[in-house]
């Protein structure tokens, strides 16, 4: 079905976030707005396909409330832009997260495909309804996922006229999207995803749409899809169920083993440094397992402070980036003459399913975090907050922390020895090995407590041997 909007416009431009239930799932809430251009080619209408790209499995749905421009705007006041808007409509701001990567910030391919943007079925005049009285509803086959309402948000619609009527100008029929609700999520093959936007008893009526498979290859000559759990999470939001960080046996396997075993075993496959040297835990008897989900500080610099230590920093976005059976991961320089986690961040981290927090630097509120329900290993307690010695850099990077190399993925196990670091692909062989070597441990153990000589039983030897395995065959 054609798109109600007549001749196609000039552009068609999207507010990142604007209702205040969206910016609290993505646990950010912007001072500004902020906007990306989707193509007039994007544009379709009610019952038109919305076609995912072969070889992309998130295709995700925007239920959103779309302004219509009326008459030119160029240098609008707030007070006097809404009069430039001549109609609103119920649109759905698709697009595939797969491909998101290949143009960050622009959004053009995961975006702006042929059809990912239905508008319609009907227009509502602008001049017959309060802007603040609109609500928008979305429905993915016929069960209600979205619900808000235009009173509260973030940037009201004069607001965005206005502000984009500074520099550019909005020429009639530019459609602006003006921002989902919370509840976008992810639309498979065969679902149908329906929105509609009511100002009182008007109605754009339900702009339906469903989600059908590409019937040829995408040419690999461009960037092609491309996804991770990270993506997943982000596209499902909080619908988002993931995959276990690590493997559910060999976690339990691991919280079964020592420290010293395990750092045993890696020095005899050649890894001396796989310590996190100076950290020990705030409570008391912990095991720990999981993980790593990296955050960098560097040194304070007061002047980029401001820019880098405020607002939603790579700290407090390092702990909402958490997903369950992660630790969280920090290099502060084994500086602990500041704290860089404290109780309130710690507790969001248990809630977000963390397996632990680990830091060569300070901890702040160290008694209250004794008692949360997440392991913390840190270098010392300290009163001081971070930007005394620190600044939030970034987050998912290869790091330094006490003196052992971590990166995104390792294996992360602490207890009350400290915590060492296990390269993924070695952990299967790894955790055999170690079971051994705890299963001697134990009958060097027992035959040390009745009095036998340590000479050629620690380390097993040959003499040894065979009272070792009839031992292992009765189950010991």
């Amino acid at each position: 079905m054609p798109h109600p909007l007549g001749n196609r416009p000039s552009k068609v431009i999207a507010v990142h976030l604007n209702f205040p239930s969206r910016a609290r799932e993505r646990g950010r809430i912007p001072a500004r707005p902020s906007y990306f251009l989707k193509p007039p080619s994007s544009l379709a209408g009610a019952g038109d396909p919305l076609v995912r790209p072969a070889g992309c499995e998130l295709m995700t749905f925007e239920g959103e409330i779309a302004l219509v421009i009326g008459r030119t705007a160029r240098h609008v006041p707030p007070a006097d832009a809404w009069e430039h808007v001549g109609w609103v409509t119920a649109a759905n701001d698709a697009g595939v997260h797969d491909l998101r990567y290949a143009d960050r910030g622009s959004n053009l391919r995961s975006k702006g495909s042929d059809g990912f943007t239905p508008v319609g079925p009907r227009l509502i005049g602008a001049r017959t309804l309060d802007p603040r009285g609109l609500r928008v509803r979305t429905w993915v086959n016929g069960e209600p996922v979205q619900d808000d309402t235009s009173d509260a948000l973030l940037f009201p619609f004069a607001d965005l006229v206005a502000d984009l009527s500074r520099l550019v100008t909005l020429e009639p029929g530019d459609v602006i999207l003006t921002g989902t609700p919370a509840g976008a999520s992810v639309a498979s093959p065969g679902d149908t995803v329906e929105v509609e936007v009511t100002a009182g008893s008007q109605s754009t009526g339900r702009l339906h749409n469903t989600v059908v498979e590409a019937d040829r290859a995408l040419p690999d000559w461009g960037a092609m899809p491309r996804v991770d759990e990270a993506v997943r999470a982000d596209a499902w939001g909080p619908a988002y169920r993931p995959k276990p960080a690590l493997d559910a046996t060999l976690e339990e396997a691991l919280r079964g083993l020592s420290t010293a075993t395990l750092s045993s075993q890696l020095r005899k496959r050649g890894l001396q440094h796989m310590s996190i040297d100076g950290v020990h835990p705030a409570g008391g008897d912990v095991t720990m397992v999981g993980t790593a989900h990296t955050l960098r500080y560097l040194p304070l610099r007061e002047d980029l402070f401001t820019a880098h230590g405020g607002g939603m920093n790579a700290q407090k976005r390092a702990v909402e980036e958490l997903r369950p059976g992660q630790v969280l991961v920090m290099d502060a320089r084994r500086d602990t003459t500041a704290g860089t986690i404290g109780d309130i961040l710690a507790l969001r981290a248990a809630r977000r399913g963390a397996a632990g927090v680990v830091t060569d630097g300070g901890l702040r509120d160290s008694a209250t975090v004794a008692g949360l329900d997440v392991p913390v290993f840190h270098g010392g307690a300290h009163p001081a907050v971070l930007g005394r010695r620190h600044v939030p850099w970034d987050t998912g990077l290869p790091i330094s922390c006490g003196g052992a190399l971590v990166q995104p993925g390792d294996v992360l196990v602490g207890d009350a020895d400290g915590v060492v670091v296990i390269p993924p692909d070695l952990v299967g062989d790894l955790v055999e090995d170690a079971v051994e070597q705890e299963a001697q441990e134990r009958f060097i153990t027992e035959r040390v407590a009745a009095g036998e000589p340590i000479d050629g039983l620690y380390p097993l030897g040959p003499r040894w041997r065979e009272a070792y395995e009839t031992w292992r065959r009765d189950g010991r």
